[in-house]
């Protein structure tokens, strides 16, 4: 294990003797224009790693010419399983910010993937009027790309997003992602945890994607919790709950 700069890693103890927890956290305060992060773990083979973040992420505004970057490339092994699920995803007005995500996988490795992310904060009156976001994930299992989305949101956000076909005016959301061979076992259950508001189909064969929608990040944890405890099937990390 190393870290450098802003981005730490800390291994809590934990109860449950077959998982290995590690929360990773941005000493900086959040991600701005300029800044470059980087993220990188590997399930050994028949483990279990969960990766989750001390505290929710905030991007803050930046210079029109800049943009924050983050990568993360995760490894996943022959019989292991790799539990991403970081807290949301803050965004303030005007922020730019790049995100990469690629996922290699065995072909017997479970994946769990959780991506929560607020448009400001409705409790402290927070409008997302502009800024950049972009989201790129690939996925592949042995070497092949069973899994590609794109999100890429720039110029008038508020606009945008209260568009029907995207976020019909709400300001919170989630996509979660699940590899493994009980996927289609867990679609009925994941549906009914999510809601009305939220839709989860299978993309392909051991493969489950959901979206999820909430007026703010507050509300959006109330189906997002027990969709995450249901695919999980273990105990949310307690840095969910403080």
């Amino acid at each position: 294990m190393r870290t450098s700069g802003a981005l730490k890693l800390l291994f809590p103890q934990s109860r449950a003797a077959h998982m290995l927890q590690a929360v990773f956290l941005n000493t900086a305060g959040g991600v701005t224009g300029g800044d470059r992060l980087s993220i990188a773990a590997t399930a050994g083979q028949d483990s279990h790693l969960q990766l989750t973040s001390q505290a929710a992420e905030r991007l803050y505004r930046a210079k029109a010419e800049e943009t924050g970057c983050l990568d993360v490339t995760l490894t996943v092994e022959s019989g292991a399983r790799l539990d991403w699920v970081p807290q949301e995803t803050i965004m303030f007005d005007g922020a730019r910010t790049r995100r990469q995500f690629t996922v290699d996988l065995a072909s017997d490795a479970r994946f769990l993937a959780v991506e929560p992310l607020a448009l400001g904060r409705l409790a402290m009156g927070e409008r997302v009027g502009s800024g950049l976001l972009h989201d790129i994930w690939r996925v592949r299992q042995n070497g092949r790309l069973i899994f590609a989305d794109n999100l890429f949101l720039e110029g008038d956000l508020a606009g945008t997003c209260a568009h029907p076909a995207l976020l019909a005016g709400h300001l919170a959301t989630a996509s979660l992602l699940y590899v493994g061979p009980d996927a289609e076992a867990q679609l009925a259950p994941l549906r009914a945890a999510l809601g009305p508001f939220g839709g989860a189909s299978m993309l392909r064969e051991n493969l489950l994607f959901a979206r999820l929608l909430a007026p703010d990040a507050f509300d959006l944890r109330r189906p997002l919790l027990p969709a995450i405890r249901q695919l999980s099937g273990t105990d949310l990390p307690k840095t969910w709950m403080l």
